[in-house]
């Protein structure tokens, strides 16, 4: 059984797609404009079946969720609303599954709440000490409302670009439309400065106990490999890297087979909480 519902957080309602029983597992997406909950893992979750417990808010700016009043979004923001929403849906212990600015977002909730968080799996993840803004990232963010805007991302995102369908391009156009004076106000230029506010200390990764999961693409221009997961090897405890070959920015989109069952082996190891 999938559900969408809103879930008052802090004063502010939290737009979240809910499915299964069992486990809980928090399901964060990435930072694209037109990105949402449902859109980034809605297949994800249906893999998954009903034996957990998926939770996928849009996160704050992003689709049905807006911005609380004053703000502009940010790491902090993100944690705070991520873990008020976990406790106003009284769960108590949850892994988390975080993509791109989700990752960080599921790292930095994870040293917040040590005791609540039992696994990460962060996929593509920002969040990185010293990780520079790439070019495509850059774009990805700066990407028009519209057709055009929407393809030019798109096929950013993607190694293999049959992937990037008229369909597929007609649902992010609208997804960017409806959202686009919200993501307005997230990433304005320059856009270095929301990858530094996405960054998070050696310090505050040294203090992350949950064992973590990090999923690359080898190709991944948005979020390189060699700038984004292998440094985080060195400043986290419990750490393992699963990298997918011929594969760009969106794993759980280019090997959603291969995704799942690597997910699903990792949170299965984690049943125990």
């Amino acid at each position: 059984m999938t559900a969408l519902r809103t879930v008052p957080v802090d004063g502010s309602p939290v737009h979240v797609l809910e499915s299964g029983t069992g486990p809980a597992v928090l399901m964060l997406h990435g930072s694209g404009p037109g990105t949402t909950g449902s859109g980034a893992w809605a297949a994800t979750v249906q893999a998954l079946g009903t034996s957990w417990h998926l939770v996928a808010p849009d996160q704050a700016g992003f689709g049905r969720t807006p911005l609380p009043a004053g703000s502009r979004g940010g790491l902090r923001l993100w944690t705070e609303q991520a873990a008020g929403l976990m406790d106003a849906l009284d769960i108590e212990h949850y892994a988390v599954v975080g993509h791109s600015m989700g990752g960080a977002v599921a790292l930095s909730l994870a040293a917040a709440r040590p005791r609540q968080v039992t696994r990460v799996v962060a996929v593509s993840t920002m969040g990185a000490p010293g990780a520079p803004l790439s070019a495509d990232l850059d774009a990805v963010w700066a990407a028009p409302a519209g057709p055009l805007g929407a393809r030019d991302m798109l096929s950013r995102l993607v190694l293999d670009q049959a992937l990037v369908t008229d369909a597929a391009v007609d649902a992010r156009a609208t997804a960017m439309r409806a959202g686009a004076a919200a993501f307005a106000l997230l990433f304005p230029p320059p856009r270095a400065r929301w990858v530094d506010d996405l960054t998070l200390s050696a310090q505050t990764l040294a203090t992350v106990r949950a064992p973590v999961l990090l999923v690359h693409g080898a190709e991944d221009r948005v979020t390189p490999l060699g700038t984004a997961a292998q440094p985080l090897l060195e400043h986290l405890a419990d750490v393992r890297l699963h990298v997918f070959g011929r594969c760009g920015h969106v794993p759980a989109i280019e090997h959603p087979d291969e995704f799942r069952q690597l997910l699903s082996c990792f949170l299965d190891r984690g049943r125990g909480h």
